[in-house]
C-alpha cells in the first residue's frame, strides 16, 4: 500500500474519532440544558435520532461493499460451476443481512427517542 495513502487514512480516522468524541460530549451534556426556556420541547431526543441515522447509514454502506465483493465472487464461481447457485445466493444474502441489522438497531433507537 502507498505510504501517503496510509497516512491519509490515519488522518481521516483521527478526524472521525474526534468528531465522535465531540458528539458524545454534546449528547452527555445536552441533558443539563432541558430546564431552560429554550429547551427542545420534544425532550432532546436528537442523540437517539443521530445514532439511528449513523447505524442505518453505516450498515447500508457496509452491506453495499460486502454485496459487491461477494456478488462478484459468486458470479465468477457460477460461471465456472452453475451448480453453485444456491450456495452463492446464501452467501450474498448473509452479506445483505448487515443492512437489516442496522435497520433493526435504527428502529429500536427511534422507538426509545
Amino acid at each position: 500500500m502507498f505510504p501517503w495513502l496510509r497516512r491519509g487514512l490515519r488522518a481521516f480516522n483521527a478526524v472521525i474519532a474526534l468528531a465522535a468524541v465531540v458528539l458524545l460530549v454534546c449528547a452527555v451534556t445536552a441533558g443539563s440544558a432541558q430546564g431552560t426556556a429554550t429547551a427542545d420541547p420534544s425532550g432532546g431526543n436528537w442523540a437517539a435520532l443521530l445514532g439511528a441515522a449513523i447505524a442505518v447509514a453505516s450498515s447500508a454502506i457496509g452491506a453495499g461493499i460486502a454485496v459487491a465483493y461477494t456478488g462478484a465472487a459468486a458470479l465468477a464461481a457460477m460461471s465456472e460451476r452453475p451448480e453453485l447457485f444456491g450456495r452463492a445466493i446464501v452467501i450474498v444474502g448473509l452479506a445483505e443481512g448487515i443492512a437489516i441489522y442496522g435497520l433493526v438497531i435504527g428502529i429500536i433507537l427511534i422507538g426509545r427517542a
